[in-house]
């Protein structure tokens, strides 16, 4: 938390990837542990062959890609996605990736939730 000349810490803060829980391939960012931010995000870094199956969320998701190329499924929609693509999935629409061969995938899952609650 921040403090300003000896005044009560504000709700404003910096918090460290590396102090974040590892879970699968990303760290996870949960907006109501962190001083109840209202989203959520995973930090991924996803090796070859991995990603997340098919599921879907109550709330919209916005996916940044920032390094390498990822196999996308949004609701019947196969598409092939790199970095700089930002992918906007609206809630309730079944959807998942996997990172083909080559090399580690970077990507910032933005979820408008700040619990993860499905």
């Amino acid at each position: 938390m921040f403090e300003k000349n000896g005044e009560e810490p504000s709700t404003n803060a910096v918090v460290r990837k590396e102090d974040l829980p590892f879970i699968g391939s990303s760290y996870n960012f949960v907006g109501a542990e962190q001083g109840d931010v209202a989203i959520s995000m995973f930090m991924v870094g996803a090796q070859p062959g991995r990603g997340a199956p098919l599921h879907l969320h109550e709330y919209d998701e916005v996916v940044i890609v920032q390094e390498r190329r990822s196999r996308f499924v949004i609701g019947d929609v196969i598409r092939e996605v790199t970095a700089g693509d930002i992918v906007v999935v609206k809630a309730r629409t079944p959807h998942g990736f996997i990172k083909p061969g080559g090399s580690v995938l970077k990507e910032l899952d933005i979820h408008v939730d700040s619990t993860l609650a499905d």
